[in-house]
């Protein structure tokens, strides 16, 4: 697979730091770009089809049109990944039909909300008569800005520490993932004589396919960070020790960098992978042996991640009050439960784990229950990686260039200076 279909051009523009609001956020501005010109009675929603789930998307419009034969739900092909759809939103600010729901992704979301081009919710949530206190708090809280809620949680996931048990029993090692990345690093060599010398013990995403996303684990695992608050916070010597580990582990042959390790893993040439809870479905069909879940290394330090439904801000009021009803009924109780048992994606809905389906499906599928586990042990993001434009692409390109060996300490340094740059011309003024 290219390595550029993952992030797309946005990656492109987020490493050259300044292009990054332009590629994100648009040039059109709220009212502009033809967003009033779309039929009251049709509710198009843009949407990359998180985990391969255009079948059950379109299951899900099928009984909202049933309850609500008044209305049309148009999905549309918005692009393969959270940022094509961003680009494709960003060419219809500048002028063209806009969506009335959106797919926006944890890096995606923040510069639309910042250029004023998403609707907050609560109001319309509000008059819906909506019970947004029924959604995970830590989810619907990640699309907090200037005292409103911008999104709605839908393909939520976190990282999950996936092995396989066949070579983790070869290993001599106990069914369970590694305490933090220092027991991890004790196992390596038994790992890498279980699973053979010409395959790797651990395989993680390369820069270009969300290394940044998981890396935070590391970094906050040994005390560091991308960020505190709005200060790039890279050359902390947590963050450069966690670094450093990286390089080692890569060094020693421990760890592969590639567009795809689910793959790799699901074929066995891996003993284990950090992945996507959204990939668990997937993992689950394909690999050949039993799969392991298990919290992310350390204690409380595992990062939220995916995307939520978005509302346009220059549609017209009919619209927005039509596509808050179609986002509601999408993320709601029993449609988490649809969705989420179909991809992997965590329920977003408090009451969802009590549905009857939900608990007897957990009960079948514990690896499924993992991640739900883990929950209450995340934390919300940096805003280094989640809402300066380029943030993710940015550090991925930091973090290829460690894991090639250059030296950790200056890679970091340059990626300060460079984030607070961003942050000083494109985020400083419209705080």
């Amino acid at each position: 697979m290219n390595q550029l279909t993952r992030r797309g051009f946005l990656g492109l523009a987020g490493t050259a730091g300044a292009a990054g609001l332009t590629a994100c956020a648009g040039t059109g501005s709220p009212g502009t770009g033809g967003g009033g010109s779309g039929s009251s009675n049709t509710i198009e929603f843009w949407s990359n089809h998180p985990g391969n789930s255009k079948t059950v998307e379109q299951q899900i419009i099928t009984a909202f049109q049933k309850e609500n034969p008044d209305l049309t739900v148009k999905l549309v092909d918005a692009g393969k990944n959270y940022e094509e759809v961003a680009q494709k939103f960003n060419a219809a600010l500048a002028g063209g039909q806009q969506p009335d729901v959106i797919v926006v992704s944890d890096v995606t979301w923040f510069n639309f909300a910042l250029n004023k081009q998403l609707t907050p919710l609560d109001e319309l949530l509000a008059s819906a008569g909506v019970d947004t206190g029924d959604y995970v708090d830590a989810l619907y809280n990640d699309y907090t800005f200037d005292d409103g809620h911008f999104a709605l949680p839908y393909s939520r996931s976190t990282p999950l520490f996936y092995y396989n048990k066949d070579l983790w029993q070869k290993a001599g090692l106990e069914d369970r993932g590694p305490k933090d990345w220092d027991e991890f690093k004790e196992w390596s060599e038994a790992l890498k004589g279980a699973v053979g010398s010409d395959r790797f013990a651990l395989e993680l995403a390369d820069g270009s396919n969300y290394l940044d996303w998981y890396f935070q684990n590391m970094a906050w695992g040994y005390g560091g960070a991308y960020s505190q608050e709005w200060t790039p916070t890279f050359s902390d010597p947590g963050t450069v020790k966690a670094g450093r580990f990286l390089q080692d582990l890569a060094k020693s042959g421990v760890v592969k960098f590639n567009a795809t390790p689910e793959a790799d893993f699901s074929a066995g040439l891996a003993a284990c992978i950090l992945q996507s809870t959204g990939s668990l479905g997937g993992i689950s069909k394909d690999a050949t042996f039993e799969v392991g879940t298990a919290f992310l290394p350390g204690t409380d330090n595992c990062p939220t991640g995916g995307a939520g439904v978005a509302v346009p801000a220059s549609i017209s009021d009919e619209r927005k009050a039509n596509a808050v009803k179609f986002a509601e009924f999408l993320t709601n109780a029993q449609n988490t439960v649809t969705f989420t048992q179909a991809t992997g994606y965590m329920p977003v809905r408090k009451s969802a784990v009590e549905l009857p389906e939900e608990v007897s499906y957990l009960e079948e599928n514990p690896n499924a229950k993992t991640a739900i586990d883990q929950l209450p042990h995340t934390r919300s993001q940096d805003n280094a990686r989640v809402l300066l434009p380029g943030g993710g692409a940015r550090i991925g390109k930091a973090l290829d260039q460690v894991a090639q060996g250059q030296d950790v300490a200056a890679v970091f340094a340059a990626l300060d200076a460079e984030s607070q740059q961003v942050f000083d011309n494109q985020i400083k003024s419209k705080l």
